[in-house]
């Protein structure tokens, strides 16, 4: 019980990652978007828990594949989720459809570890 509530934190923290390292993009380098910290704030503490995590704990056999998959569904989310808001940068389409696509075999990734273990 314990390994998995350690796997769902670092799956969480993959996917809060992706989502501050294209918030802090975005906000650095994107005219469009107003700039912000807390994107920088919040990439500085995730890499830094990651790296916590990594350092003192093993990874199981198929986690850091899900964990990346993690990362880019992140990614895709908060792209869709600023082109939503600022039409200006262009169709939100594509990485929705790709977060939805990501998300699916995430979940089915997740499922076949549990009925595995």
């Amino acid at each position: 019980m314990k390994e998995s509530i350690q796997e769902k934190g670092t799956l969480l923290l993959a996917l809060v990652a992706g989502l501050s390292i294209n918030g802090t993009c975005s906000a650095l380098f994107s005219s469009v978007v107003p700039f912000s910290i807390f994107p920088i704030l919040t990439l500085g503490l995730t890499v830094y828990c990651l790296h916590q995590r990594y350092q003192n704990r093993t990874m199981p056999v198929g986690l850091p594949g899900i964990a990346a998959a993690c990362f880019v569904l992140g990614v895709l989310i908060y792209s869709s989720v600023v082109r939503a808001e600022y039409p200006d940068l262009g169709s939100n389409f594509l990485p929705s459809v790709l977060s939805v696509i990501l998300l699916f075999w995430i979940g089915y990734k997740l499922r076949l570890r549990q009925q595995l273990h």
